[in-house]
């Protein structure tokens, strides 16, 4: 066998990065992420974003906003990576690595601990990029 498709057969269906973004699946945040220090792409999930980054009526009257929170998630990440945070790597089944880490969102006036993954791999072109999601997605 000379190549992955002579042992696999044709490829059946393939949803790309970019087209999770143009969908509206991963939001892209790359450029607040550069700002904050990343050199590599980052997105979000959809779930993450409407759960924890977007600040209900009730939290946007107390001073919450998209802009801060972001900040504040790609900045906690930023601190894990660089091992000033407490956080947990593992290794993945593929290429790449899986950063959780935990940081506080007030919800509804309230203060929570959240815990976040970040996962580095590879994207379209088998360049670095990062997706930041909850826990229980892939």
């Amino acid at each position: 066998m000379d190549s992955m498709q002579d042992l696999f057969g044709d490829v059946i269906s393939y949803y790309s990065r970019r087209q999770a973004i143009d969908d509206g699946v991963l939001i892209d945040v790359s450029q607040t992420a550069s700002e904050a220090g990343f050199k590599f792409p980052v997105a979000l999930t959809v779930a993450l974003w409407s759960d924890y980054v977007k600040p209900c009526e009730k939290d946007k009257a107390k001073g919450q906003s998209e802009s801060g929170r972001l900040w504040d998630l790609l900045h906690m990440l930023h601190m894990a990576i660089k091992g000033i945070l407490p956080h947990r790597t593992v290794e993945g089944p593929g290429p790449g690595q899986t950063t959780y880490y935990r940081l506080y969102f007030v919800l509804k006036g309230r203060r929570r601990l959240v815990e976040v993954k970040a996962i580095c791999g590879p994207g379209d072109d088998l360049e670095p990029v990062i997706t930041i999601m909850l826990p229980e997605e892939d």
